[in-house]
């Protein structure tokens, strides 16, 4: 077969401008590996600068000229044309990040603030319409344009996602109506998903509901393929995720006890009391994760069970609480990451599926051998959380050894944006790490790069990890927001168009229901402001002092470096409270009755950076 490519096609190029020659009407773009391309103007392109959902298009195709200044970020889409000295690049698209040289849009203060005001807009009218919010309305999946499907079924995890989301809208905007989705959302979740086991003093969650009619038959286990007819560990910690945000917000103990009683189901029956970690499932009858129904999931674990209690609720936990038990536990589990998952003589990828002993399950199902992307740089991102709290030199290290690595292998260095799954190890011959199934990047993938490096440069100071999360948001902002039907898309091609068959073409399923886009526009905005951007940001919660211990609301925004932020005012049904504990960030609550609205303003503070 010819080495010689001699067809056209259609590709992006991402980078940065290197020169603009006028006459010729060519620039040069380098990429994130240094590579340069010749850029044709040619084709006469239309240009935009990058717009927010709820923005009107900006069209900038009558600045060309002005904007293609040398250092500037630049994303392309055009057809690459074969000629006999090469292939030809012409530009058909051309997306700015900025007005200026060094400005990125999404750098702004208010910037994902205005975006998770918007998807969570999008969700309020898909699952409810312009009526009550009813969550008995609620359905899993729901189409690209925000209807629903023909599907009845009402998953645990992904009301508990949804009620995430909304709780993180409210934090950021104060607007009431998130926080009744979030609350009502939340006793739905009790009331209908949750079952006391008063005789092993535990809470766990049904997988979900059919509903049919006013008939509601409980799904009681799992009714996935991977999981079926068990109790994955990552669905009973996913079903905490919304409710603990909302805990942040309300205090309510309710929420607390069927957290505690959910973490004892962890620690009597997934955790592996001999060889440490968490097991990924149990039996529905026995409880027990060696049960021979268990199939290839018997004595298994893996980066759900053990890694995803962090992100998932039990930092937010200790965020609300301070308590000690909460703070054990995340150092548990970071120890346990740290300790097993590391695979560099094998692959700069880690290893996610193990048995009882640690050895490594390379054979399991769809994953086999393989890597996902996201799951390295969510440990990534977590570890970084981590040393904020209980600094230990191995978080710091395996952080900043998986930001420097991820890129060469799991991202795209020619059109930006990262991968989704990817073989661990190289074959003979190969220099890359081949794609599992497609070379489409899918939206929670995205995140997961963009607040790992966030942080990494926040605490660090290194301007190659700022670089990676800037070209990370850059990408995720120009191709994942739907701004004809809202929200953002699930998947996109290699060149960042939409992918829209079969469930990738939905804005809820399974995996999608406003939990991984709120996440990021929550802790985006809290980086970008708080760790990076020198901006103070408003925070909003609504307790009642009477339930809150001490009356004492905790505050943190997240496991930031200590020091690095204080309350710069606290107000109380919009009148100016002074009582608070600035660098502890702590709200002494006033001795009244009923709820109250409280809005504090964190603020920055100057710093001393940490090597890595």
């Amino acid at each position: 077969m010819s080495d010689t490519v001699n067809f056209t096609f259609s590709d992006t190029i991402a980078g940065r401008v290197a020169g603009f020659d006028r006459e010729a009407r060519v620039f040069t773009l380098v990429t994130a590996d240094g590579r340069p391309f010749e850029v044709s103007l040619d084709g006469g392109p239309g240009a935009e600068l990058l717009h927010n959902l709820g923005e009107p298009y900006q069209d900038a195709s009558g600045h060309i000229d002005a904007l293609l200044e040398e250092g500037r970020y630049v994303l392309a889409y055009g057809i690459f044309y074969p000629r006999a000295d090469g292939l030809r690049f012409e530009a058909k698209r051309l997306i700015f990040t900025g007005r200026q040289t060094d400005d990125h849009r999404f750098e702004e203060a208010g910037w994902w603030i205005r975006q998770i005001r918007e998807i969570a807009a999008f969700y309020r009218r898909a699952q409810f319409g312009d009526g009550p919010i009813d969550f008995s309305q609620y359905r899993t999946e729901i189409r690209l344009s925000g209807d629903k499907t023909a599907s009845h079924i009402q998953e645990t995890d992904t009301i508990s996602r949804l009620v995430y989301g909304m709780a993180s809208a409210f934090l950021l905007t104060g607007d009431d109506e998130y926080l009744e989705i979030a609350e009502r959302g939340t006793e739905y979740l009790r009331e209908h998903m949750r079952f006391v086991d008063a005789d092993e003093n535990v809470v766990y969650w049904y997988h979900g509901l059919k509903v049919d009619g006013d008939v509601e038959t409980k799904l009681f286990t799992s009714e996935f393929s991977d999981d079926y007819d068990a109790l994955p560990a990552y669905e009973q910690i996913y079903a905490l995720a919304g409710p603990i945000q909302t805990y942040r917000i309300t205090g309510d103990p309710r929420i607390k006890a069927d957290a505690d009683a959910t973490i004892r189901l962890f620690d009597r029956f997934y955790l592996d009391p001999e060889h440490g970690g968490y097991y990924s499932h149990i039996d529905p009858i026995l409880l027990s994760p060696e049960h021979e129904s268990l199939g290839p999931n018997r004595a298994r674990k893996n980066w759900n069970s053990v890694g995803d209690h962090a992100p998932a609720y039990l930092i937010n936990l200790y965020l609300a609480t301070g308590e000690k038990t909460y703070a054990d536990m995340l150092e548990y589990t970071f120890d346990t990451i740290v300790e097993r998952f590391p695979d560099a003589d094998h692959s700069p990828f880690v290893q996610e599926r193990f048995h009882k002993d640690w050895s490594h399950d390379t054979t399991h199902g769809w994953q086999q051998n393989r890597a996902v992307v996201g799951h390295n740089l969510k440990i990534a991102w977590n570890l970084m959380r981590m040393h904020s709290l209980r600094p230990k030199e191995g978080y710091l290290e395996l952080a900043t050894s998986l930001g420097a690595t991820m890129p060469e292998w799991g991202a795209d260095r020619q059109r930006g944006g990262w991968y989704d799954v990817l073989e661990r190890v190289r074959a003979d011959g190969e220099d890359r790490h081949r794609f599992t199934w497609h070379d489409r990047k899918a939206w929670w993938q995205q995140e997961q790069a963009i607040l790992a490096y966030l942080i990494l440069h926040g605490i660090t100071g290194r301007t190659d990890f700022q670089g990676e999360a800037r070209d990370a948001q850059a990408f995720y902002n120009a191709f994942f927001l739907d701004h004809d039907e809202g929200a953002v898309y699930f998947n996109v091609l290699a060149n960042g168009l939409p992918y829209l068959l079969g469930v990738e073409r939905l804005k809820g399923s399974h995996s999608m229901s406003m939990y991984h886009s709120a996440e990021l526009c929550y802790l985006a905005a809290v980086y970008n402001n708080l760790l990076l951007g020198g901006s103070a940001m408003d925070f909003w919660f609504k307790p009642d002092p009477a339930l809150i211990e001490g009356r004492v609301l905790r505050v943190a925004p997240d496991l930031l470096p200590r020091g690095s932020v204080r309350i710069e005012s606290v107000e109380i049904e919009g009148e100016p409270h002074t009582g608070f504990d600035a660098e502890g960030l702590l709200v002494h609550l006033p001795e009244t009755s009923g709820r109250v609205k409280v809005k504090v303003r964190l603020a920055p503070v100057a710093r001393t950076e940490v090597t890595g």
